[in-house]
């Protein structure tokens, strides 16, 4: 931040410079649910993983600046070829992303001939090219039933979200082994403790936590599944066991009502998102303002990525 702090005259206003931006670059602001809150206030759209899909697929900006993990934005470049996609921080990865190199994977595959390739997108542009169909975790269990019975399915790179997916479809996939790191460390026995303190309050949890925490669960689902959730549940307060970013949203959507963090299994804030909260209100403004870093990508890695995503798109 001392660079930052240099770099950037203190009396700006970067909200209204980022506007100011925004409309000099003609350019449209994508951030995931789990960004700090001041990025969710600045950004045109504050969606789940499919939702800003969507909206890179369909955006008619000029350029779009990704507030999220580097994989999201290699999702936004490979639905957009032509566009400039600028990331407030190009190191912002994902540990989920990180667990399957598509070297690794590749060997795997062949290991399965006779296996469907179904990925979830919180995964690299490597291995959406060794993919047959993108899910995620909004639209994994219906596109995963759209698959014959018969058809045998390898399905990385989260371990924890294919696992729930085979047991709501009675499927057998073949799990790669990764997982991701907020979602792991979310503990059953203190979830139990904090549920006995709060009685009335329903869990809600991301299908990436670990198969003993969904048990305790209430409602499980993408971001925006829980986002929706805690509007139209009838409590006044709910246990959320996700990255605690969404909170903001869900706060916005429901100001009377009380949002609990799940606490982690260790005594420190695993819970956060160490790669979405690399990207700061300061980051986000010297990006626009130096149109840098911008992603890069290989023409034919773009095109391979893009057949599995489009199959995403036609089947949800």
């Amino acid at each position: 931040m001392e660079t930052l702090a240099v770099t950037i005259d203190p009396a700006l206003d970067l909200f209204e410079e980022i506007e100011r931006l925004k409309r000099e670059l003609n350019a449209v602001i994508l951030a995931h649910f789990y960004q700090n809150s001041d990025i969710q206030d600045i950004a045109d759209f504050v969606e789940d993983s499919l939702g800003l899909a969507r909206r890179a697929e369909g955006t008619e900006a000029e350029v779009i600046v990704f507030c999220g993990v580097h994989f999201m934005a290699e999702t936004a470049k490979i639905l957009n070829p032509e566009k400039p996609v600028l990331l407030p921080d190009l190191a912002a990865g994902c540990s989920l992303s990180d667990s399957c190199p598509p070297e690794q994977f590749a060997k795997f595959k062949a290991a399965h001939p006779n296996h469907l390739v179904v990925s979830y997108i919180n995964c690299s542009a490597g291995i959406k090219a060794l993919s047959d169909i993108i899910v995620t975790s909004t639209n994994a269990e219906k596109i995963v039933r759209q698959i014959p019975e018969d058809q045998p399915i390898i399905f990385a790179p989260d371990k924890n979200l294919g696992g729930h997916i085979n047991r709501v479809t009675g499927r057998q996939m073949l799990l790669w082994n990764g997982t991701c790191i907020v979602h792991e460390q979310f503990s059953e026995r203190k979830l139990r403790q904090l549920k006995v303190r709060h009685p009335n309050a329903p869990i809600l949890a991301h299908p990436e936590c670990e198969e003993p925490v969904l048990r305790l669960a209430d409602h499980i689902g993408s971001t925006s599944s829980i986002l929706r959730a805690s509007i139209e549940m009838d409590a006044d307060e709910f246990i959320v066991v996700t990255e605690p970013g969404l909170i903001h949203q869900m706060e916005r959507a429901s100001p009377g009502k009380r949002f609990i963090m799940a606490p982690p299994d260790h005594g420190c804030a695993c819970n956060e998102c160490p790669h979405m909260r690399l990207n700061t209100l300061e980051k986000l403004y010297l990006c626009m303002r130096d149109r840098t870093p911008e992603l890069m990508m290989d023409r034919e890695l773009l095109a391979r990525a893009r057949r599995p995503i489009d199959r995403m798109l036609e089947m949800s």
